[in-house]
């Protein structure tokens, strides 16, 4: 029940602030002339602003009442206004509730005032608007945009997004008014001509409008969504999304249609009316339709005005604009209802229900794959270039229509089936372990257990058993099959088996979170090839891959996670062996003090287990932080990006270097990488490395932090 008020209170505000500062925008866009304020629709559109303010008002009270509710998890406090004022005292949603219900008081002020103002002019309808621009503004501060990393940009777009809606939308009762107006005096019929300019003139302004707000949409949702555009159907948001999109796409047809057929014979009535009051000399100057389109010529002209029978158009104008309005109000539920349902990028798909999904990077290495996506590519463009031609041969619009769209049908009927892949219930699944050392180290263990026999060692596909099956297990390290199927889809094959290829399943021998573990090491070997371009020297503005996270203790007993250096300082990781790596530890240690004004942090990993003894001496000798717990699972996760273009290193067990240092940006980027029986120069040279580090700080924030999850 306080689910459905809080819809209620937040679709009932929302719609009336949108009319009301779309309505002002209308009468301040329409009025050219002075005496166009003078039409009694004015009169009762003006009559409705004290009342749409007061309901704006009312709805943000039931949306601090039900929040209230919501927040502290007692309904009971949804009546309660001493539980409201804490919630305005001591919550920063309260204090944006604040902001928005001072705006929305302006705002019944501002409106009020507007009655008492007997010779209006387009201004005050312009000052108005901002008023009521601003609790649109003031809600989009609590809308999803406001939870993005970079706010001010996304909050930005989305109050265009909102107030260009208002404009579009809020215009929709003035519309009705003036094709409603049923006046019969002469005064009023030159009224109804001026009516039909300002109608004229804000649908030129119409059509910019709705394609900004269409592409800020766009924006709003992508960023909703990133990446997992599956949830579009599959999770409650995309659903909510989807039905707000085909609404749309019935409003702009509406749209459309009124623009290019109705609104004529609406004037062609109003003209014809006008006719018969006016002197022979002045019906030229009545027409308005003679501009409309200043580039037709007489004959298309005329063609034009005869579409439609003026009876008949109005008749369907008046209607069609009632259904548009109606649409709207729908339109706005559904956006009321999206804005409080939980981004898609975040709600968790706990079952695909398709047994299939489209997929280009697991199809696209496929020849006839290629081959039919470019068919259907060029179908695609034959339907839009059909669009086009039929226009300028005049079709029939029967023809109009169902030529491109067969085109565009066949086009999609013959690519899409072939990006079509297997999919199950798990394939969209969040992983639940994340991509850190532990999981990787765990995982290892599993695959060398129940793997290698037939996989290899490495992941190469080159067991002992791999030539008994057909087809051969497949390549998961050199070959980027990681990176064409979800973690989900490994985990459903880990969890029943492959159909047709003899691997079995190990849902009875591990457990889901063995199986979980098992994904992020294969995840991480496949990772750690594609790293093999990886060198001394920095890619300038190129992150892209995210190391594995871990937790550590150091031998002084500090703890920390890799996480704790993001948005701080770079992090040298040190892989040593002892005393092969002797030299080098001390070396680093005398670079402490310019490693740091570099902001740069180095962290210490062993590549074994080394007495007390040997560990207190280098904790004594060196000053940076010696990692003591940890290590293992740290060291068993990074040599598996020890590989290089020269040193491909998949045949057998691997070969482990005895000492690695890698490179990770303030970001949390993994960014170089110096072995040095490998590389034949890195950071021994000392400058080198500062030159590195220095360039990497000159860096902003290219990409968002690095997903600690597979997927």
């Amino acid at each position: 029940m306080i689910e459905i008020l809080a819809t209620l209170a937040r679709w009932s505000q929302l719609v009336a602030n949108l009319v009301l500062f779309g309505s002002c925008v209308f009468l301040a866009i329409a009025g050219r002339h002075r005496v166009l304020f003078e039409n009694p629709w004015v009169a009762r559109l003006e009559r409705a602003f004290p009342w749409l303010a007061g309901i704006i008002l009312i709805g943000l009270v039931g949306i601090l009442a039900t929040t209230t509710g919501e927040a502290t998890g007692d309904d009971a406090n949804t009546w309660r206004p001493s539980a409201w004022l804490e919630i305005i005292q001591h919550t920063n949603m309260g204090h944006m509730w604040a902001i928005r219900a001072m705006f929305a008081v302006l705002l019944l002020a501002a409106v009020v005032s507007l009655q008492y103002i007997r010779q209006r002019v387009k201004w005050h309808y312009v000052i108005c608007a901002g008023v009521a621009a601003l609790p649109l503004i003031a809600g989009a501060l609590v809308s999803h945009s406001a939870a993005e990393e970079n706010f001010l940009t996304y909050v930005s777009i989305y109050s265009i997004h909102i107030l260009l809606a208002g404009i579009w939308f809020g215009a929709l009762p003035a519309f009705l008014l003036i094709v409603f107006d049923r006046s019969e005096t002469d005064s009023e019929k030159k009224r109804l001509t001026l009516n039909i300019e300002g109608l004229k003139r804000f649908s030129s302004v119409a059509l910019p409008v709705m394609l900004v707000i269409m592409i800020t949409g766009l924006i709003i949702t992508d960023r909703m969504i990133e990446d997992d555009y599956h949830a579009l159907v599959a999770s409650s948001y995309g659903w909510l999304l989807n039905t707000k999109l085909a609404l749309l796409a019935v409003i702009l047809f509406i749209a459309y249609k009124a623009r290019a057929k109705w609104l004529p014979a609406f004037e062609q009535m109003a003209i014809h009316s006008d006719e018969l009051s006016q002197p022979k000399a002045d019906k030229q100057t009545t027409s308005f339709f003679a501009k409309w389109m200043p580039s037709l010529t007489v004959e298309q002209k005329v063609e034009q005005s005869n579409l439609l029978e003026p009876s008949a158009g109005v008749a369907k104008l008046r209607k069609w604009v009632r259904v548009e309005f109606v649409l709207a109000l729908f339109l706005v539920l559904f956006a009321t209802i999206l804005s409080n349902t939980v981004p898609a990028k975040h709600e968790m798909v706990e079952h695909w229900p398709y047994s299939f999904r489209f997929s280009i990077a697991a199809t696209w290495e496929d020849p006839e794959v290629q081959l039919y996506f470019w068919i259907g590519m060029t179908m695609l463009g034959a339907g839009i270039a059909s669009i086009w031609w039929g226009s300028k041969h005049q079709w029939d619009a029967k023809k109009r229509i169902l030529l491109p769209s067969a085109l565009m049908a066949t086009a999609i009927a013959v690519a899409l089936p072939k990006f079509a892949v297997d999919a199950y219930p798990e394939t969209y699944q969040n992983t639940p372990v994340p991509f850190d050392a532990i999981s990787i180290s765990n995982g290892a263990r599993h695959f060398a257990e129940n793997c290698t026999s037939c996989h290899g060692p490495q992941g190469a596909g080159n067991g002992i058993l791999a030539k008994t099956f057909d087809p051969p297990p497949a390549d998961l390290l050199t070959e980027p099959h990681t990176a064409r199927h979800t973690a989900g889809d490994f985990f459903h094959w880990l969890s029943y088996g492959l159909k047709n290829t003899g691997m079995p399943g190990f849902a009875a021998n591990l457990t889901e979170e063995d199986r979980w573990d098992t994904v992020n090491y294969m995840h991480a070997m496949s990772r750690g090839y594609q790293a093999r371009l990886m060198s001394p020297s920095i890619v300038p503005g190129r992150p892209s891959m995210g190391p594995p996270i871990f937790q550590f203790t150091t031998y002084d007993g500090s703890t920390g996670i890799l996480k704790d250096y993001r948005g701080r300082s770079n992090v040298l990781l040190v892989f040593f062996s002892w005393p092969d790596s002797q030299h080098r530890l001390a070396e680093l240690s005398d670079m402490r003090g310019k490693l740091r004004d570099l902001e740069t942090e180095i962290l210490a990993v062993p590549m074994d287990e080394y007495s007390g003894e040997i560990l207190s001496a280098l904790a004594s000798e060196h000053s940076y932080p010696l990692v003591t717990e940890g290590w293992h699972e740290i060291r068993n996760s990074y040599i598996l990006f020890r590989r290089t273009l020269t040193h491909p290193d998949i045949l057998g067990e691997g070969n482990i270097p005895d000492h690695m240092e890698y490179l990770i940006d303030r970001y949390g980027y993994l960014r170089a990488r110096w072995i040095p029986a490998v590389d034949e120069s890195g950071w021994d040279d000392t400058n080198q490395l500062t030159r590195q580090l220095s360039q990497l700080n000159q860096e902003g924030e290219i990409l968002p932090p690095p997903d600690d999850h597979v997927h």
